[in-house]
Parts: structure tokens; sequence; C-alpha cells
């Protein structure tokens, strides 16, 4: 990554669970230990586009297995990116680095206003020394959600 100024990160569900499922701290840590050195003391900015809001959701919600109807992995995902994105902020917080939760649409890349809307936001938090976690917005996109995450 010599020279890199900004590098994307993209972490799975699969990457950030416990064998039973649920939201691993450990391992979100042991991501965020990585990603703060590649930071590089804010020499280099990180954007993580992080999936795992279903999987985080699962637990709270009583639910041992991703469920098949769309409606009940939308409340999960409801659930899980709030407790996703707290875990990060805790994590990253340890190097005393901020985080910005950015939730995108399909439209959102292709309706210009939105496009530029969070473009702007992105590029801001990157001006602040903020590490974007950038997720689909499950709750109203769901076609991510149709053929796996």
């Amino acid at each position: 990554m010599t020279g890199a100024r900004r590098v994307v990160v993209k972490v799975g569900s699969s990457s950030l669970t416990t064998a039973s499922g649920g939201l691993d701290a450990d391992r979100v840590d042991a991501l965020v230990d990585v990603l703060a050195k590649v930071r590089d003391g804010g020499e280099r900015e990180v954007v993580l586009v992080s999936s795992g809001a279903i999987a985080a959701g699962l637990a709270p919600l009583g639910l041992v297995r991703r469920p098949k109807d769309l409606a009940r992995q939308q409340a999960a995902a409801s659930v899980g990116q709030g407790l996703l994105v707290a875990r990060y902020t805790a994590s990253f917080a340890r190097y005393g680095v901020r985080v910005g939760q950015v939730l995108l649409t399909a439209d959102d890349t292709s309706r210009r206003g939105h496009y530029r809307n969070a473009y702007s936001t992105l590029d801001k938090l990157l001006e602040m020394g903020a590490v974007p976690v950038v997720n689909e917005n499950d709750t109203v996109a769901t076609d991510e959600i149709r053929f796996g995450d």
C-alpha cells in the first residue's frame, strides 16, 4: 500500500460473527487493530464497507439463524445495524478515531442529488479524520438481502 492515500476495505458478515452467528467483539477489535495501523496516524484515509447488520441483529431478536422471510431479515438488520456501528465506535475509540455511519441504496448511486449528498458526506467525514462505515440500508433496499450478504 505504499503511496496509497485512501484505502477501502470490504468485510463480510462471516468475518465479524461467531460460529453461532452473533457479532464477535474480538473479531471486530482485531479488524479495527489492523485498520488503525493502515490509517498510519491519519496519514491514510480508510473507508470501511461492512456487512453484518442482519447477523448482529439475530440474537437480540431471539433468532438462532438467519430467517428466510424478507421482513424478518429487515427487522434483524434494523436492530443489528445500530449494534454493529456501536461496536465499531467503541473499537475505534481505543485509537481516538471517530466513525460515521453511511447507509446507502442503489438509488443513492444513480440519482444525482443523492449521489452528491453521499459523496459530500463521505468526503467531509474523511476530511475530519473519521472512518466512514458504509453499509447498504437493508431496511429499504432488498436486492442484496435476497441474493446474499
